[in-house]
């Protein structure tokens, strides 16, 4: 009998929009740490998406694994922390053994069960012997969510969480690969920001450096990186460079650390960054506020004519 074992594992596509159709089903697109548990015997462990061992890390998950209903398995899914008014929250995962923080893991698959491969057989298959294997242990099962793509969507929007991913029925788990038969819509939320300088990259920026006002003082809230098309980002760098400034504008940059997630400002960093007056207000959609005040996943919605930089503040 083939032991467990983990596997590079399979990830979805993004799109602005869920798929249509008999061949599709939808499930809650967890914010959390994709991981897997695999076990055989009694030897029990968790593994990363890079694969890397984290085992020690959730030590409740990985007793949770050990009650699998099998000699051996490997389970796919997302460790998720849920914050103290009951949402999954990416940033608790950091502060999830701190009191009123809880964490689950949410199996979304099933790659091996003693000794048989699975990974070529299709979703509806594997979901229902996943659904069998955790019965009963502890790990919670991620199934697909009833009703049309539509009121999935307004539901899960309605309820705050990251997205839905919708996922064909009778695909094959492809080890390693960003499948088209896995299709992820996430709901982020949207805010105006001021930008207060950028990080140079050849002939245009790497990222924007963006901000809200607190009376007046500017408040350094992160970097966008994502969202910009080749005729935006050559638009605003040509709109920057006569704001060029010597002075951060900044109040609270730069960062004590660069933090977990890289939203701070080193003061090494501070030398490569380029300052410009606070004039421009850009839209921007993200998926949640650090414990720190950061952004996290920012990206670039647009250019807001119609709001007056000291207007801009945290909602």
């Amino acid at each position: 009998m083939s032991a467990a074992r983990p596997i590079p594992p399979m990830m979805a596509t993004r799109a602005a929009a869920l798929p249509v159709g008999p061949d599709w089903s939808y499930e809650v697109k967890w914010d959390g740490y994709r991981a897997q548990g695999i076990k055989n015997g009694r030897t029990v462990s968790l593994a990363s998406r890079n694969l890397k061992d984290i085992t020690r890390q959730f030590p409740t998950v990985t007793a949770a694994v050990s009650r699998i209903r099998a000699d051996s398995a490997t389970v796919d899914g997302e460790i998720v922390a849920i914050d103290s008014e009951g949402r999954p929250s990416f940033q608790a995962l950091h502060h999830w053994s701190l009191e009123g923080l809880s964490l689950v893991y949410y199996a979304f698959d099933l790659l091996h069960i003693d000794g048989r491969d699975l990974t070529k057989r299709p979703l509806d298959e594997r979901r229902a012997g996943l659904r069998e294997a955790i019965d009963g242990s502890g790990l919670l099962l991620s199934d697909a969510l009833p009703g049309t793509p539509q009121q999935i969507t307004d539901a899960v929007r309605q309820l705050g969480l990251e997205g839905v991913v919708a996922k064909k029925r009778r695909s094959s788990y492809t080890a390693g690969r960003r499948s088209d038969a896995w299709i992820k819509v996430r709901f982020a939320q949207h805010q105006e920001l001021v930008v207060g300088g950028y990080k140079p990259a050849a002939a245009s920026f790497d990222s924007l450096l963006v901000g809200y006002y607190d009376g007046r003082k500017l408040i350094y809230a992160g970097k966008v990186r994502n969202g910009f098309t080749p005729a935006v980002r050559a638009h605003l760098f040509d709109a920057l460079q006569p704001l060029d400034t010597p002075r951060c504008p900044f109040v609270n940059l730069p960062s004590a650390r660069s933090g977990h997630w890289g939203e701070g400002i080193s003061a090494d960093e501070m030398t490569l960054i380029r300052w410009v007056t606070p004039a421009i207000v850009a839209e921007v959609s993200f998926a949640e506020w650090t414990r720190d005040g950061s952004l996290r996943h920012a990206a670039f919605i647009g250019l807001r004519d119609d709001k007056r930089p000291r207007d801009v503040h945290r909602e």
